[in-house]
């Protein structure tokens, strides 16, 4: 199996400069890893199961294009 991708060496923030708190840059470190695993099993899951990788792929991308963003109102 190969190994899950690594977070980013640096996160860029909202004003353009990196992020640079450390208990911010654990948990999106963490919360990079927690995708990454979950995303990979979503994608051989289908995989396995018949769904065409090129396909797949393309689903999972519109999934995170559609997420809405938290700083907007709803």
């Amino acid at each position: 199996m190969k190994p899950l991708p690594k977070p980013p060496a640096a996160w860029p923030g909202a004003d353009g400069k990196p992020v640079s708190c450390n208990e911010k840059l654990k948990m999106l470190a963490e919360n990079h890893s927690e995708a990454a695993t979950v995303l990979r099993d979503v994608f051989e899951d289908a995989v396995l199961m018949g769904v065409d990788e090129a396909a797949m792929r393309a689903i999972l991308q519109e999934m995170i294009a559609a997420l809405p963003s938290p700083k907007r109102s709803a």
